[in-house]
């Protein structure tokens, strides 16, 4: 029913933010992938939504790309798995993360997502397989050349999607890999 908001945004109180469009301000959840990426307050924003109608409430939840809700979307389906679970869940996870741990049927990434137990990481891990949104997120990284490259080595040497997308954030541009990655680590190890 709203499939997309774009306004000023007014506030940023994680996991929330307030989005003003034209005087009317909208409550919207987002997971910490897109909230880190989320511009000034007082800036233009625009954000994909999905509608979520209670009994109680009408909760809409924003995210900064159409691979992100789609991922949401898909963890809805998975008995046991609410909203706030599949926001949680692309907290702790990038869609690539968790495209790559779903392939590998790898439940030990999943398990360190907070809210998500054993037997919920199997079941999705199981519901989850094969589902196209997840397939091709691997093959289309967010980050295009040389950023996707130094955030798969930050990645894989431990830092976490917070740390990591500060630090690509930061790398001026046309750099070479290894030196990208170097000025990573050192800001990185300032923090």
């Amino acid at each position: 029913m709203i499939g997309r908001i774009t306004g000023t945004l007014a506030a940023k109180q994680p996991p929330q933010v307030l989005v003003d469009v034209n005087g009317v301000g909208y409550e919207i959840d987002v997971p910490m992938s897109t909230f880190y990426n989320l511009p000034a307050i007082g800036e233009k924003v625009s954000l994909l939504t999905h509608l979520a109608i209670r009994e109680d409430a009408h909760l809409l939840y924003g995210f900064g790309s159409e691979i992100e809700r789609a991922a949401f979307r898909e963890l809805l389906k998975v008995s046991g798995i609410g909203a706030k679970t599949a926001l949680s869940v692309l907290s702790g996870l990038s869609v690539n993360d968790l495209s790559a741990a779903i392939a590998a049927q790898e439940i030990g990434r999943i398990v360190k997502v907070p809210g998500i137990g054993k037997k919920t990481a199997e079941r999705l891990l199981l519901e989850l397989k094969g589902k196209p949104v997840f397939a091709g997120a691997i093959a289309s990284p967010e980050t295009p050349g040389v950023s996707d490259d130094v955030r798969q080595a930050l990645l894989a040497l431990g830092y976490n999607e917070r740390e990591t997308t500060e630090a690509v954030r930061q790398l001026p541009p046309d750099l070479p890999v290894g030196e990208a990655i170097r000025q990573a680590l050192r800001a990185l190890s300032k923090t």
